[in-house]
C-alpha cells in the first residue's frame, strides 16, 4: 500500500501502512487544530475516505496536506455506496469513515456501515476525538455534584420537532437521575427552552452550549425560564447547539449561575427589577438576590 504525507505547519509527516479495515475517524467540530495525530496519520494513509460530504472534508484534507481519494456516504446513498465499501474493505483496502464534524455515528448514517462490516467480520478500528456532547458535558459543571453517586450521562440525540412528543420525551426526564445531552436547532431552541421550563420545573439546571469550539463559543447557564427570556431578547439565535441538563437528584443552580442570571438580567432590567426576575426563577430571597446584583454592578 503506497503511504501517505501530510503536514503541520512547515513540517511533514509520512503516514504509516494501515491493515484493511473500517477506521472510524473522528474530526473537529469547529476549531480544525482539534485533530489527533493518529487521526491524520489514517486519513494521510486509508486508500478511501467516505465522507457525509466531500467538500466539507475537503477543507480539512487541505488545511493538512492530504490529498486522498473522497466517496461520498451519507443516507441518500447508504444502500449503493455501503455494498462497495465494504466490498473494497474485503479485499485489503483500508477506508476512514469521517462525518462532516465531530465523531462518526452520533446523529449521523454512519452506524448502518459499521453493522454491515462487523456482520460481514471486517475490522473496525475506532479512534478517539472531537465530540461535541462530550465537550458540553466537561463545561456543563454538572459533573462531580452528585452526593455519592456516579456521575451518569447520556446523549439523545435531537429532540423531536414536534411539541407534543418533545414535551413527553422532556416530562420523562422530570425525575432522571442522570445529565442528559441533546442536541438542538436554532430555530427551535426556545420551543424547547419553554417545553423544559413546563416539563422540568423552575429550577433544574440547565446549559446551553453554542458554537463549541469556534470563534463565537458561547456557555450560557441558568433554569429554563432564565434562559428563555435571555434567548428570546436576542435578534436571531445561530450556531450548533448541545443542551446540557441536569440530574433531578444534583443540587441544580450553582452560585455562578445565579451569578450570570443576574449579569443577563441587568442587562435589560433596573437592579431591583432583575433581582425580582431571578428570584422567581430561582426561589432565592429577591433581598439577597438585590444585594448580590448591586456588589456585581459595582466596578
Amino acid at each position: 500500500m503506497k503511504r501517505g504525507h501530510f503536514t503541520i505547519g512547515d513540517h511533514a509527516f509520512t503516514a504509516p501502512e494501515l491493515a484493511a479495515g473500517l477506521y472510524v475517524v473522528p474530526t473537529p467540530i469547529g476549531n480544525l487544530l482539534d485533530m489527533t495525530l493518529r487521526a491524520l496519520d489514517v486519513l494521510a494513509a486509508a486508500d478511501v475516505i467516505a465522507c457525509e460530504d466531500t467538500r466539507t472534508t475537503a477543507v480539512l484534507l487541505r488545511r493538512y496536506g492530504i490529498d486522498r481519494p473522497r466517496v461520498s456516504y451519507n443516507e441518500h446513498n447508504a444502500d449503493t455506496r455501503g455494498p462497495d465499501l465494504l466490498r473494497q474493505i474485503s479485499e485489503g483496502s483500508a477506508i476512514a469513515l469521517v462525518s462532516d464534524a465531530g465523531t462518526p455515528l452520533v446523529s449521523d448514517p454512519g452506524a448502518r456501515l459499521v453493522v454491515q462490516a462487523l456482520e460481514e467480520k471486517l475490522a473496525v478500528i475506532p479512534l478517539p476525538g472531537a465530540s461535541a456532547p462530550l465537550t458540553a458535558l466537561m463545561a456543563s459543571g454538572f459533573v462531580g455534584r452528585g452526593e455519592g453517586q456516579a456521575d451518569d450521562f447520556r446523549f439523545c440525540g435531537f429532540l423531536p420537532p414536534k411539541q407534543k412528543a418533545r414535551r413527553e420525551r422532556l416530562e420523562a426526564l422530570a425525575d432522571s437521575d442522570a445529565i442528559t445531552l441533546y442536541f438542538e436547532s436554532p430555530a427551535r431552541l426556545l420551543a424547547t427552552l419553554a417545553d423544559m421550563a413546563t416539563a422540568l420545573g423552575p429550577d433544574r439546571a440547565i446549559v446551553v452550549a453554542r458554537e463549541i469550539t469556534k470563534m463565537h463559543e458561547t456557555f450560557h447557564r441558568g433554569c429554563a425560564e432564565s434562559l428563555l427570556a435571555e434567548f428570546a431578547a436576542m435578534d436571531r439565535v445561530r450556531g450548533e447547539i448541545v443542551i446540557a441538563i441536569a440530574p433531578a437528584t444534583t443540587p441544580t443552580l450553582t452560585d455562578e449561575a445565579v451569578d450570570d442570571m443576574l449579569k443577563n438580567a441587568l442587562q435589560s432590567a433596573r437592579t431591583k427589577q432583575a433581582a425580582k426576575q431571578v428570584a422567581e426563577a430561582t426561589g432565592r430571597s429577591a433581598k439577597a438576590l438585590y444585594e448580590r446584583a448591586l456588589a456585581l454592578k459595582s466596578p
